[in-house]
């Protein structure tokens, strides 16, 4: 029986070193993969290249990689709740690249389906088409878009089992499922992990033969980026 667990969030992050590039799920602070960022900020790894949706909040998510300078460059798509994220790219610490959100899932779904590229119409007459090949298809323009590369990429799913099969929750099924086996080696923490062959196979959103390395999560704050409720009558 194939067996990709690990026995915790340490044995799962190794092979991780400075200067590499992560892919880490989730949209706002929802289905991010929680154990593995604050083992990221234990081990201080510096001169990162994130590639996420966001950057989290000021004291949350890779908002504690930002508080302490580990990220050398953001690639993302929504960067707005986190003031010190702003600080960083407007004094030239940060290097960022802004990416369409759609563009941005799709070319980690590029990566994990093994196309070197895509083209997408998004962005074309833009900065972000500059210095890309640009090409016509039925009276239509699109922008070639490369496949992201990455070392690691960081994933949170609900439930999962010892093969690696995952089931994600909601909305936390948002970045994750793109980005698992988009990378070298895909590490998924789970809320909930059991035997192989527990899980029904018409419920599992991702096979296991896109992850390398699963662990049972634990302590999980689930903070919500913005609460609004309404008010008292």
């Amino acid at each position: 029986m194939i067996r990709k667990t690990v026995n915790n969030v340490q044995e799962a992050l190794e092979g991780v070193e400075d200067s590499m590039t992560f892919m880490l799920g989730g949209f706002g602070l929802c289905g991010i993969p929680e154990n593995a960022i604050s083992e990221l900020v234990k081990r201080n790894i510096k001169d990162i290249t994130c590639i996420s949706n966001n950057a989290g909040v000021d004291d949350f998510g890779l908002g504690l990689l930002l508080k302490k300078n580990q990220i050398k460059k953001m690639v993302s798509s929504y960067v707005g709740e986190n003031a010190e994220f702003e600080r960083q790219m407007l004094s030239g610490e940060l290097e960022v690249e802004l990416t369409p959100q759609g563009t941005l899932a799709a070319k980690c779904l590029a990566a994990q389906q093994g196309f070197p590229a895509i083209y997408t119409p998004a962005g074309y007459g833009t900065e972000v088409s500059l210095n890309k090949e640009t090409r016509k298809f039925e009276d239509k323009m699109y922008v070639l878009e490369e496949a992201y590369k990455a070392d690691f990429a960081f994933v949170k799913a609900w439930k999962g089992d010892e093969a690696g099969n995952l089931i994600f929750k909601g909305t936390a099924r948002n970045f994750n499922p793109n980005m698992c086996g988009a990378a070298k080696v895909t590490v998924v923490e789970v809320e909930e992990l059991v035997p192989a062959g527990e899980l029904d196979p018409n419920q599992i959103h991702i096979p296991g033969i896109f992850v390398q390395r699963i662990f049972q999560g634990k302590d999980y704050e689930k903070r919500i980026e913005q609460r609004t409720v309404r008010p008292k009558k």
